[in-house]
């Protein structure tokens, strides 16, 4: 899992290229008072939040895909385990049994869920906000009198 973050993907390849390619035709056409390269630099690091930010998402709904298809195999080889054989008078107790603890399961099984939904959520906005501070610390910085 390491090594897949530290490859760079062919979406973020090439967005990096884009921006470098954008950051060469701008510094042909320089302004004076307008520091092109901060820019250029600055819609660099936005593309790579927005990267990181898709990344993790994705990481975290797939986890939560993968947890919810585990859940549901075993509450079904569960079910069908303890409804096996069920006949005659303990039946019927014996269902209402195994309802109540799937019930009881089935509960606890979407706290979980929902709380890798909330990590999910959570660490895809926290990218997204950090680059946020970050650029509104340069925009004041841009706004500064010289």
């Amino acid at each position: 899992m390491a090594d897949e973050q530290a490859k760079p993907t062919d979406a973020s390849t090439a967005s990096v290229q884009w921006l470098d390619n954008i950051k060469q035709l701008i510094d042909q056409y320089k302004l004076p008072g307008i520091d092109f390269a901060a820019l250029a630099e600055w819609q660099r690091k936005d593309v790579e939040a927005l990267i990181e930010a898709n990344r993790q998402a994705n990481e975290g709904f797939r986890t939560l895909i993968e947890k919810r298809n585990e859940i549901l195999r075993e509450s079904f080889q569960e079910w069908q385990a303890a409804m096996k054989g069920l006949t005659g008078a303990d039946a019927l107790s014996k269902q209402a049994e195994v309802a109540k603890s799937g019930f009881d399961k089935a509960v606890a099984n979407f706290r979980e869920l929902s709380q890798l939904e909330t990590e999910a959520w959570t660490n895809t906005w926290k990218t997204v906000q950090d680059r946020m501070q970050d650029n509104l610390a340069n925009l004041q910085k841009l706004l500064r009198p010289k």
